[in-house]
């Protein structure tokens, strides 16, 4: 791996935020690659678990509904990273993860944790709050549509998304309807609301928010 690629996951907060040492072990056990859109990271129930990190692009995560049917739940730009560990006693994978765009991801397999684990026994600590993080926004996700109005959810996962990349979004309206359970026609003339008070912009598959204050007292 270039050491400009190395820099890139480096910098990634979840990396970022481990000791040195630790981080230079991760970085040495990890594999860089580049997947095209649609192309699949991993599938819900496989048993080849580990983590992976978003270096550029985006990935789309699908959970199963009842029926089988896959639901669109979450968008994750690049700087997420995601996983659990069967070797630290999680189970098969818990969600579809596929490539929104073009995106370029860093994987640590299972093998790879365990290996950078047997020196550096606090990643079980690490890899903990990194489960922990996802099952905090899995809960605020499960609370805004118990307690929010479909449009007041639109507007929490606008907040939400842009906190993640700077305010460009990489999302079309369609996958937003899905995210927050409305229809196409309905986000799109939410947005359109939005844009016209020049809070948001619309753009072909980008949604940037310009006026992130605004939106949040909308939704106070």
């Amino acid at each position: 791996m270039s050491d400009d690629n190395l820099a890139r996951v480096a910098a990634i907060p979840w990396f970022a935020r481990q000791p040195a040492d630790r981080r230079d072990a991760l970085l040495r056990a990890g594999r860089l690659s580049r997947r095209s859109a649609g192309e699949w990271m991993h599938g819900e129930g496989d048993e080849e678990t580990g983590v992976l990190a978003v270096v550029d692009g985006a990935l789309k995560v699908y959970g199963q509904a009842p029926g089988g049917r896959e639901a669109l739940i979450s968008l994750l730009p690049a700087g997420t990273v995601i996983g659990q560990s069967a070797a630290f006693g999680g189970g098969p994978r818990i969600v579809t993860a596929i490539a929104a765009t073009p995106a370029t991801v860093f994987t640590l397999s299972d093998r790879a944790l365990r290996q950078v684990a047997a020196d550096h026994p606090g990643l079980w600590e690490a890899l903990s709050a990194l489960v922990y993080g996802q099952l905090r926004l899995n809960a605020q996700a499960v609370a805004e549509f118990v307690a929010l109005k479909p449009r007041e959810r639109l507007i929490s996962r606008l907040l939400q998304l842009s906190a993640q990349t700077g305010g460009e979004i990489a999302v079309s309206q369609a996958d937003l309807a899905e995210m927050i359970g409305v229809t196409r026609k309905a986000v799109n003339g939410w947005l359109g609301a939005l844009e016209g008070q020049g809070r948001v912009a619309r753009g072909y598959g980008v949604i940037t928010v310009l006026d992130r204050a605004g939106l949040e007292r909308m939704l106070a």
